[in-house]
């Protein structure tokens, strides 16, 4: 029995000007067209196109992706969802970093933020190092304003340090603001000799200390969504506490280190173990200079590193500092 356009649209959770539509684009043409009338009729039949037509819309697949994937395998049409939810989430990301953006520029007279002085200076040694040495927003560190923390970000897409800082009074609404790590990096002895220092985000950024002021000019770009890289970290696998500054000599002099760990030690080949206390083993392969830098930013006599897979970010914390956190990427080992 063939159905009226009402009915066929209530059946699958269309409109029936949404049916016209998708007859003259060529999509969901009716089983019948009556010659006198023009009235359309569907069949049961034409269901199940319906609804994937209808379910496709709803993520606002373009119709030209539609049109193929109507008549695609189901395994060609999940790759093509899962393409445009990427394409999404994207999208979705950049919305979000711009409309922060507006915000910050909107309300940023209104914020401010005390800290004290050491901990702002300190902050900024360890994370201004893993910026890039070039004009772009890699050479920058974000720094996010909220009234339970500052976060101070910094990578140059091998290293990415993270670090946070509690303020000691907050007004205002947060915000985040891309500042020359270079330039930050001016500021950090004159941070470090006061008691406090008051942050002050306007058109410029304003470091206050007594009656002095240090003022950083704010780089309007896009920084990389540093957060989706720290959710996306997996459970590690190894799990090592191992000796800093030992850690940090056997560096020296060298390109590429592979390190061979196990819950009995760290060792480099056949020439240097070094206690360490852990779980799980793992060949991994550092640039030694990117990870000397990496611990050399990290405070306290151990560090640890946490490793997923020797393709991935590994994760450097520092037993006497849980506020830093650093990930540097491994490198392939030959065999």
């Amino acid at each position: 029995m063939r159905l009226t356009i009402s009915e066929f649209a209530r059946l699958v959770g269309l409109a029936p000007s949404a049916l016209r539509f998708y007859d003259d684009c060529g999509l969901l043409p009716p089983a019948e067209v009556d010659a006198t009338n023009g009235y359309r009729y569907y069949d049961r039949s034409q269901q199940t196109r319906a609804r994937l037509l209808r379910d496709l819309r709803e993520i606002d697949l373009p119709l030209p992706e539609v049109r193929l994937a109507l008549d695609a395998e189901p395994a060609e049409v999940a790759d093509l969802v899962r393409a445009h939810l990427r394409t999404l989430e994207a999208k979705s990301t950049a919305t979000r970093s711009a409309a922060t953006r507006l915000l910050t520029q909107l309300l940023s007279h209104q914020t401010t933020a005390v800290l004290g002085g050491p901990e702002l200076a300190s902050a900024i040694r360890q994370v201004a190092p893993a910026a890039a040495s070039d004009p772009s927003e890699l050479g920058c560190v974000l720094i996010e304003l909220a009234a339970d923390e500052l976060t101070f970000v910094a990578t140059d897409r091998y290293r990415l340090a993270v670090r946070s800082v509690r303020p000691v009074e907050f007004g205002g609404a947060g915000g985040q603001v891309l500042v020359r790590a270079d330039e930050l990096a001016g500021i950090t002895r004159w941070a470090a000799a006061g008691d406090v220092v008051r942050v002050e985000l306007g058109g410029s950024l304003t470091f206050v200390r007594g009656d002095e002021s240090r003022e950083l000019a704010v780089v309007a770009a896009e920084y990389p969504a540093y957060q989706q890289i720290l959710d996306g970290l997996t459970p590690p696998v190894c799990r090592v506490v191992v000796d800093r500054v030992g850690l940090l000599e056997v560096l020296v002099g060298r390109d590429v280190v592979a390190f061979d760990i196990d819950p009995d030690g760290l060792r480099i080949g056949d020439e240097v173990k070094l206690d360490a206390i852990g779980s799980g083993s793992v060949r991994i392969g550092f640039t030694a200079s990117l990870l000397a830098g990496v611990l050399e930013a990290s405070v306290g006599p151990d560090v640890l590193l946490e490793i997923c897979e020797p393709s991935r970010p590994v994760v450097v914390r520092s037993a006497d500092q849980g506020t830093f956190t650093t990930l540097v990427m491994p490198v392939r080992l030959d065999g």
